[in-house]
C-alpha cells in the first residue's frame, strides 16, 4: 500500500469537512456562488457531493491519482466562488473580513499544487 503524506490527509478532512458543511449549513455557500449562475443550491449540493468524493478518493491509494487531478480541477473550479465573496466583502464587509477574503485567494495555490501532489502519490 503506498503512504499517505500528510498534505494529502489534511486536504482530505478539509474537502470532508467543507464537502459536509455544504448539506449542513448551504446558506452561506450559496452566497457566494456567481451571481451569473443559476440554480446556487444545486451548484453547491453538486460541488458538496464532489468534495466529499475528493477527499473519499484522495484517502485510498488506489483512487488518490485520479482524485488528486479532480480535486485540484475542482479548486480552479470553485475559485471564481472566493472571488465572489472577497469582491461582495470588499462592498459590504468589515476591514478584517475584507482582508481575510483576500488573503484566501492566493492560498488555492498551494492547495492546487498539494492536490497535484497528492495524484502523484497514487500507485
Amino acid at each position: 500500500m503506498t503512504s499517505r503524506s500528510r498534505s494529502t490527509t489534511g486536504l482530505a478532512v478539509l474537502f470532508g469537512v467543507l464537502g459536509s458543511l455544504h448539506f449542513v449549513k448551504p446558506e452561506p455557500f450559496e452566497q457566494i456562488v456567481p451571481r451569473a449562475l443559476p440554480r446556487k443550491k444545486e451548484l453547491v449540493y453538486a460541488s458538496g457531493v464532489a468534495e466529499l468524493a475528493c477527499a473519499a478518493g484522495l484517502l485510498h491509494p488506489r483512487t488518490r491519482r485520479a482524485a488528486g487531478l479532480v480535486s485540484a480541477a475542482l479548486l480552479v473550479a470553485i475559485f471564481p466562488a472566493n472571488v465572489q465573496m472577497a469582491m461582495d466583502l470588499n462592498r459590504k464587509g468589515s476591514p478584517t473580513a475584507r482582508a481575510i477574503a483576500f488573503a484566501r485567494l492566493p492560498l488555492q495555490l498551494p492547495l492546487i499544487r498539494a492536490a497535484l501532489r497528492a495524484s502523484r502519490e497514487g500507485r
